[in-house]
C-alpha cells in the first residue's frame, strides 16, 4: 500500500484519510496538523509541513490546508520527490498555477487536485449522456451553487482574501466553473458582475458570470453566499431534450437529495411535460473514493492523470482570473 502523509487534519484531511482507509491501497503513516493531538499510535504527528515533506518513509502527499498554503506546499512536496494530492483552488491565479507546473515537469511525479464533484454519480451518468450523442449537442448550461452562512463566518479564514484567495467564487462557483469546462472546453467570451452587498467583507458574497464558447454553447453561473440556504442545481439544455440535476449527496446532508431529472425534447407540440421526466436519486456518495483511487491508479501504475490534472488546474485558474478580471472592468465593488 502506498504510504501517505497528510497536511491539514480538519474537515478534509479528515475524509481524505477515511477514504484512503476504505481504498484499501494507501496507508496514513503521518499527519502534520498543530490543533490535532488525538491521533491513533500507528500514525506519526509531524511537528511541521516540511518534516512531513522530507520524511522518506511517505511517499504521496496530500495537501488539505487554507487556500494560500496548496501552492507552496505543493511545489515543495513535488521537489522533495513526493507524488501530491490537493485540494482546491490550486493557486490563487493561473499564473501561479505554471509555477507548480514547472515543478511537477521536473519532478515527474503524479499531481492530482481535489474536483470531487465531477466524480459525483449523477455528474458521470450526465457525461455519459452527453458523449453518448444520443440527445444532440449542448445548447446552453445553467449553474446555481450557493450556502447559507452565518456571523461566525467572520472568524473564518475563507473570509480573508489574503488566505481565501476570493469568496465565494473560489470556495464553490470553481465548482460549478470545472464542470462548465467538462462538458463544454474552453470559453472565448466571459463576462461577469461581482458584488458584496451583504457581509460587507474583502471578499465577495456573489458572483453572476456568463460565458461562450467558440461553438456557441452559453453557460450562465449565479455562485452565491446570500440565499440562506445550501443549494446545488445544474441544468445541460441540449438539441433532443434536457438533463437537470438539483440538490448533492453530501456528508451534512445541507443540499438536499441529489436527484437527476431527464427529459426527451418533443419534435412537435404540445412540448414536453413534468410528468414525462425520468427521475433518478443518488443516494451514496463515493465521489472522494472515486477521487482517491484514479490518484492511486496513477502513482501504482504509472497511468496519466486524467481528471484534475495541473493543466485542468491551469484552464480552471484561468477561467476565474477572467470572471474576477471582468467583474472589476464591468463595476468596481467594495
Amino acid at each position: 500500500m502506498i504510504p501517505v502523509g497528510i497536511i491539514g487534519f480538519g474537515k478534509m484531511g479528515k475524509i481524505r484519510a477515511q477514504v484512503i482507509q476504505e481504498s484499501r491501497r494507501g496507508v496514513v503513516v503521518g499527519i502534520c496538523d498543530p490543533s490535532e493531538t488525538d491521533l491513533p499510535k500507528q500514525i506519526k504527528q509531524y511537528p511541521t509541513a516540511e518534516a512531513l515533506i522530507q520524511a522518506p518513509e511517505i511517499q504521496a502527499v496530500f495537501v488539505c490546508t487554507p487556500n494560500y498554503l496548496n501552492k507552496p506546499l505543493t511545489i515543495a512536496a513535488l521537489k522533495q520527490g513526493k507524488h501530491v494530492f490537493c485540494e482546491k483552488p490550486p493557486a490563487f491565479t493561473a499564473n501561479e498555477v505554471e509555477e507548480i507546473i514547472a515543478a511537477e515537469r521536473i519532478s515527474q511525479k503524479k499531481l492530482m487536485y481535489g474536483f470531487n464533484h465531477r466524480h459525483h454519480e449523477s455528474i458521470r451518468k450526465v457525461k455519459e449522456f452527453v458523449d453518448s450523442g444520443e440527445y444532440g449537442r449542448i445548447l446552453w448550461m445553467r449553474g446555481r451553487y450557493g450556502k447559507s452562512v452565518g456571523e461566525s463566518f467572520y472568524n473564518n479564514w475563507r473570509a480573508k482574501k489574503e488566505l481565501a484567495g476570493g469568496g465565494i467564487l473560489i470556495d464553490q462557483g470553481i465548482h460549478m466553473c470545472d464542470l462548465f469546462l467538462m462538458f463544454a472546453g474552453d470559453f472565448e467570451e466571459v463576462q461577469a458582475i461581482i458584488s458584496n452587498l451583504y457581509w460587507k467583507l474583502n471578499v465577495e458574497d456573489n458572483v453572476f458570470a456568463i460565458f461562450r464558447n467558440r461553438d456557441g454553447i452559453v453557460a450562465s453561473l449565479h455562485s452565491t453566499m446570500t440565499q440562506w440556504r445550501h443549494l446545488f442545481s445544474l441544468e445541460v439544455f441540449l438539441e433532443k431534450g434536457y438533463i437537470v440535476i438539483n440538490g448533492l449527496k453530501t456528508p451534512s446532508g445541507t443540499y438536499g437529495k441529489e436527484m437527476m431529472s431527464v427529459v426527451k425534447n418533443r419534435t412537435e407540440a404540445p412540448s414536453a411535460t413534468w410528468t414525462e421526466q425520468e427521475d433518478i436519486y443518488f443516494e451514496v456518495n463515493d465521489s472522494w473514493l472515486h477521487e482517491v483511487n484514479h490518484f492511486f491508479d496513477a502513482v501504482e501504475k504509472e497511468q496519466p492523470i486524467i481528471f484534475g490534472h495541473s493543466r485542468d488546474a491551469w484552464k480552471l485558474m484561468h477561467l476565474v482570473d477572467r470572471i474576477y478580471q471582468a467583474g472589476q472592468n464591468h463595476k468596481e465593488w467594495s
